[in-house]
């Protein structure tokens, strides 16, 4: 019996070039899903995690906690235009939106990087990289997880975006309007954003070692990238000595330096 499907997926999709492609495709579910033949929390499963993984993303998180966690996994890799620096069309035939990280686990598609790390970590954790229930740490793991996606990265996608259309192809005569406004919602909007949230962030590692306090957690997992974006593209530098420690922790991990080795180079 076929377990259920994005509307319009093909059960074995067409997928675009990969880096490193494999010859075994797996049957795609929903996100949501109930993977068959689940077994309990924190037993061993016979099924094995493949994580479709974009090159210089945010799946390079998604290999970082599988290596942090020790589980077995198979990569799939695919590679960014060099010109738009889009992920390959076809990945819809995966995920309707098209967009990676992607996790497959038996029937289960899932996309979005929280959504994957509290999946993994439930299913898998075996309560490792979750604070205990009912501890402050645990709220502020909760805070930080959702912070992540939303407010940390927003005006990071809004500097990329003006970033781009001011150094890309313009008609002449529009090239000092549109440059224009571009520097202005960078300098009056995002910029100043992204300082605020910097500064925030710097403060809020003055009593702890990581964010939800001194044990690492998804929370961190999640965190390293919009920080990673900040220091290559922001203005994250020295003058935020506890970020920047943040970042010298992460690439320390033997966990990161496997991700990094698994997934390929990775630059921002």
């Amino acid at each position: 019996m076929r377990g259920p499907r994005f509307p319009g997926a093909a059960a074995t999709p067409r997928l675009p070039h990969r880096a490193d492609s494999a010859t075994n495709r797996p049957k795609i579910g929903y996100a949501g899903a109930t993977p068959r033949g689940a077994r309990g929390h924190g037993q061993k499963t016979e099924r094995m995690i493949i994580l479709h993984h974009l090159n210089d993303s945010r799946s390079q998180r998604i290999l970082w906690l599988l290596e942090e966690l020790g589980l077995e996994y198979r990569v799939e890799k695919y590679l960014r235009d060099p010109a738009t620096l889009r992920a390959p069309p076809g990945l819809r035939a995966l995920h309707p939106l098209g967009k990676l990280p992607v996790i497959v686990d038996g029937d289960l598609v899932l996309a979005e990087s929280g959504a994957i790390v509290e999946y993994v970590l439930e299913r898998y954790g075996e309560g490792r990289l979750v604070p205990p229930a009912g501890t402050p740490e645990r709220l502020r793991y909760l805070y930080w997880m959702h912070y992540a996606e939303g407010s940390a990265m927003t005006p990071l996608l809004v500097k990329f975006i003006f970033d781009r259309i001011e150094t890309g192809p313009v008609p002449f005569f529009l090239r000092p309007v549109v440059r224009g406004l571009a520097r202005a919602v960078k300098g009056k909007f995002a910029q100043p954003e992204i300082e605020c949230h910097l500064d925030f962030l710097e403060a809020s590692l003055g009593d702890s070692t990581w964010f939800a306090g001194e044990a690492l957690t998804g929370a961190d997992i999640l965190l390293s990238f919009p920080l990673q974006v900040a220091a290559a593209q922001a203005g994250l530098d020295a003058r935020r000595p506890r970020l920047v420690a943040f970042l010298q922790r992460v690439a320390a991990r033997p966990a990161w330096q496997r991700g990094v080795e698994r997934g390929g180079p990775y630059g921002l």
